[in-house]
């Protein structure tokens, strides 16, 4: 692999950004290396500066859906840049985006646009404190809420990767109201509840997690913070910012038959855009401002080209048996992979939740972030090396799901089984 291109580029990054990157797990820290520079992007493909190409399945870290550069959504957007790319003032595109997103999750009546996923949970978060009166916050091991302060305490995703068990600027004032609890564990929901429920605004939790590899839940774990929340006046949080609408029309919520009272969005719903949401019941969202007394605002909310992208990717969204296909050509890449592991005789578990799906070097079912964390993070970093000599693009973190696309061909699926084999392969050699 030529990367003299992706090498030069990096240095000079780092002259001016901290570490050379705009987001830590980008640095490739925790796989060793430098970061490649990719120059553009078209279906399940993406090509660096060198001009080496890659079969993609990070897709901008899950989104894309429908691959990069979708024809359909590249002309929508072209249309409504010539009209314009911010206003700061309202469109009739906010309300097409947040009719379509309320008419599909069963579980929003109200709708209100953001920036981002972080935006989104940090909004939430305040709405939760604000209708209780409450301060605490119980959120779970190894799920990533974006970089709101409060949510950092014991997160995945990047402080996973990068092995920063806290962050520094915190105040401790304001993480002591943060309970966190072991993913998928109901005896412990159920304690703490017994003695902290009146006190605790809300549960957060990402219904599967997607920010300590892909850990779906148990049977009754989300049934079980849907009860103690009603039982004892609390606010549940769904953060489907990675789940909604990548594992269904209706997200996470809507596979569990689990109706949460809050729902945090984002990625999908921008087509690849920056974007992010959150909504819930009339009565709950009535307290946002202008119409209720908790303030939420931003000057780039409900931009038009988010929003444009977003219309696109549901309509194509709502097309018959995009869902099917995505579990078949998932559920092919995951035989495929069993099948290797088995060929080469090493020890991992491979877990998969739709089209979301992880590896993980390891002799433990993954259930949790400490199962999570078992993984040989070394062998991986051989691994992630040979898999991308291979031309295959994956995230470059233990920590962090993989994600197939509607685009990705039989005879992609095919070529990563083998590449598969071969990093296999490599990295135990």
């Amino acid at each position: 692999m030529n990367t003299v291109q992706s090498e030069k580029l990096f240095q000079k990054a780092c002259n001016i950004m901290p570490g050379g990157v705009n987001s830590p797990v980008r640095a490739f820290k925790s796989v060793g290396g430098n970061p490649l520079f990719f120059k553009k992007a078209k279906g399940s493909r993406v090509w660096d500066v060198d001009g080496n190409v890659y079969i993609d399945y990070v897709g901008s870290w899950g989104p894309l859906i429908f691959g990069h550069a979708h024809p359909q959504i590249v002309e929508a957007l072209k249309r409504q840049a010539e009209l314009g790319t911010s206003y700061g003032a309202p469109t009739e595109l906010e309300i097409e985006l947040a009719e379509k997103i309320a008419t599909l999750i069963p579980s929003l009546d109200i709708v209100r646009m953001v920036n981002s996923g972080t935006e989104a949970v940090m909004s939430a978060i305040r709405l939760a404190r604000g209708v209780t009166g409450r301060d605490k916050i119980v959120k779970f091991e190894g799920c990533y809420h974006g970089h709101v302060d409060s949510m950092l305490v014991k997160a995945g995703s990047g402080l996973a990767s990068l092995g920063i068990p806290e962050c520094p600027g915190i105040v401790e004032d304001l993480a002591k109201h943060t309970l966190t609890l072991p993913f998928n564990n109901i005896n412990t929901v159920k304690e703490l509840f017994a003695v902290e429920g009146n006190n605790i605004a809300g549960i957060i939790v990402e219904p599967v997690g997607g920010n300590m590899g892909v850990v779906p839940p148990k049977e009754g774990f989300l049934e079980t913070l849907r009860e103690v929340t009603t039982e004892t006046g609390g606010v549940l949080i769904f953060d489907e910012v990675m789940t909604g609408f990548r594992l269904s029309l209706g997200g996470a919520q809507s596979l569990y038959n689990v109706n949460p009272d809050l729902t945090c969005l984002g990625k999908v719903i921008g087509g690849g855009l920056p974007v992010g949401a959150y909504g819930g019941s009339k009565q709950l969202m009535d307290n946002i401002a202008p119409t209720g007394p908790v303030y939420q605002a931003g000057t780039l909310s409900g931009n038009p080209l988010a929003m444009t992208a977003g219309i696109e990717m549901l309509k194509l969204l709502a097309e018959k048996s995009v869902y099917d296909e995505l579990e078949r050509k998932s559920e092919k890449l995951c035989a495929g992979y069993k099948l290797n592991i088995k060929k080469i005789g090493i020890t991992a578990r491979f877990t998969r939740v739709g089209s979301m799906f992880s590896m993980f070097f390891t002799d433990q079912d993954i259930v949790d972030f400490e199962s999570a964390k078992s993984s040989d993070v070394k062998f991986f970093r051989s691994y992630f090396t040979a898999l991308l000599e291979e031309g295959v693009y994956i995230a470059p973190s233990q920590f962090e799901a993989g994600f197939m696309s509607a685009v990705h061909s039989d005879e992609e699926i095919d070529q990563t089984i083998e590449a598969n084999y071969k990093a296999l392969q490599k990295a135990c050699d």
